[in-house]
């Protein structure tokens, strides 16, 4: 037997018991002292008076386990993980170790096994860092944007999202608007008002959210670019897509920041829904840059002039797409079929292209060569359908326009058998000090007698 040392308790117990045994210290005072019985005193005390100190050292002390696993199993069991399941995490590991090898380890004792064999990362070593990014130098060479759904307004309104554009080199706040959800329009709207304030910045960082990127490169259909992606590229704006939410932490810090203070103002100022919140932005957004907004690294200002007109800008900022006309001039587009009024242009079109400008204002025109073409539209039933793809930041908008549609459409008025029988009722006569009856009575006739 090797040498075993002695623990801090056990030399505590000596000492106690060497008092006991020279009679400075009583039994019951020991058992005390040491938290144990008063049995398990005289035991100690038979065990410390024949063979000394070492005799209070727990015999099992350095031996192995009487439930360890012999090192073979340890072995086998290791070079399986190893060879045939080295992907496999412990959980599953020992599963597969029962199942297809009749081999019994413990869970942890697996993980403990291949976390020493290197085999396994424990959750410490597998926490991933991300290298912080250093701002961009100039003021517009960089704006990232997002969209934080929240309840802006507590419990006075409806939750909605707030779109935020902010400077990455001075993280200055750039235009902030309350919207019902994160779309394509939504984002025209907040994306016209920065262009109208500021001009053209350098570039936009966003997330991969389907407004700003298409995320099926083997789409058959379409330019592989968004309508918002194509609105930028006109505006000589370029469009980066973030590859994780820390890479664009900067508008994330602030959406946090955000949804304590601006919460909190908006119920001071008793805002509750959109338009009055959109109203109180801009007070907002000047009071948090002059606090919060930095100093950028170089002074010169990357923002461009906006060198675009207003009409220009309109048909910018909205949905184009392209629609083959038939040889019956009509197309069909949105679940609308759109029929051409024939004149001398659209006679012609059958078979060919028109562009089809669709504005977030509800405004739809048709468009051949720059010339705007006259159009009736017989509209299919409108409803979501169930196959429709609705991602998560619009779904709560989402269900909300279907609970509309179909209270809408399973209004029914249940008509009384009066109604069904044409019943008119009639209005009740007032009867004033000039009332003249409509029809006068014919005179009476005196009968002779």
């Amino acid at each position: 037997m090797g040498w075993v040392l002695m623990s801090e308790q056990d030399v505590r117990r000596m000492e106690v018991l060497a008092e006991v045994l020279s009679g400075r210290r009583t039994v019951a005072s020991a058992a005390i002292v040491l938290t144990v019985g008063v049995r398990q005193i005289h035991r100690l005390l038979i065990r410390f008076r024949e063979n000394g100190g070492g005799a209070l050292i727990h015999k099992s002390r350095g031996q192995p386990s009487n439930h360890s696993l012999s090192p073979g199993i340890r072995e086998y069991a290791l070079e399986l993980v190893r060879t045939k399941y080295a992907d496999f995490g412990p959980t599953l590991a020992i599963e597969v170790l029962l199942d297809k090898h009749a081999i019994r380890v413990g869970r942890e004792t697996l993980r403990t096994w291949m976390i020493e064999d290197g085999l396994w990362l424990s959750r410490k070593q597998r926490k991933s860092f991300h290298q912080p990014r250093l701002r961009r130098e100039s003021y517009g060479e960089l704006i990232q944007i997002d969209g934080s759904d929240h309840r802006w307004f507590e419990d006075r309104g409806d939750p909605c999202t707030l779109l935020v554009f902010i400077d990455d080199a001075t993280s200055k706040l750039m235009q902030l608007r309350f919207v019902a959800s994160e779309s394509t329009d939504s984002y025209f709207e907040a994306l016209q008002g920065y262009l109208e304030a500021h001009g053209c910045p350098v570039a936009f960082y966003s997330d991969k959210h389907t407004v700003f990127r298409v995320n099926r490169p083997d789409a058959k259909g379409g330019s592989g670019m968004t309508q918002f992606g194509r609105a930028l590229a006109e505006l000589n704006i370029e469009i980066l897509c973030a590859n994780s939410s820390q890479a664009k932490g900067r508008v994330e810090r602030a959406n946090r920041t955000l949804q304590d203070r601006l919460v909190k103002e908006l119920r001071l100022e008793n805002v509750c829904d959109i338009e009055a919140g959109n109203a109180f932005l801009p007070k907002f957004l000047q009071r948090f840059n002059e606090r919060f907004a930095l100093v950028a690294a170089k002074p010169e200002n990357l923002h461009r002039p906006l060198n675009v007109k207003a009409s220009r800008l309109n048909d910018i900022l909205c949905h184009r797409e392209q629609r083959h006309v038939s040889e019956q001039l009509t197309m069909s587009y949105d679940r609308k079929q759109i029929i051409l009024e024939r004149n001398e242009v659209s006679e012609g079109l059958g078979g060919k292209y028109v562009d089809l400008y669709d504005f977030p204002d509800g405004r739809l025109e048709v468009r051949w060569k720059g010339c705007s073409l006259p159009y009736r539209v017989f509209s299919k039933d409108q409803r979501v359908s169930h196959t429709a793809i609705v991602e998560n930041k619009r779904l709560g908008h989402a269900l909300a326009f279907v609970k509309a549609q179909q209270d809408r459409r399973h209004e029914t008025k249940v008509m009384t058998n009066s109604e069904k029988s044409g019943y008119k009722k009639t209005p009740r006569r007032v009867y004033g000090p000039g009332f003249e009856p409509k029809t006068r009575l014919a005179a009476a006739v005196e009968m002779p007698v």
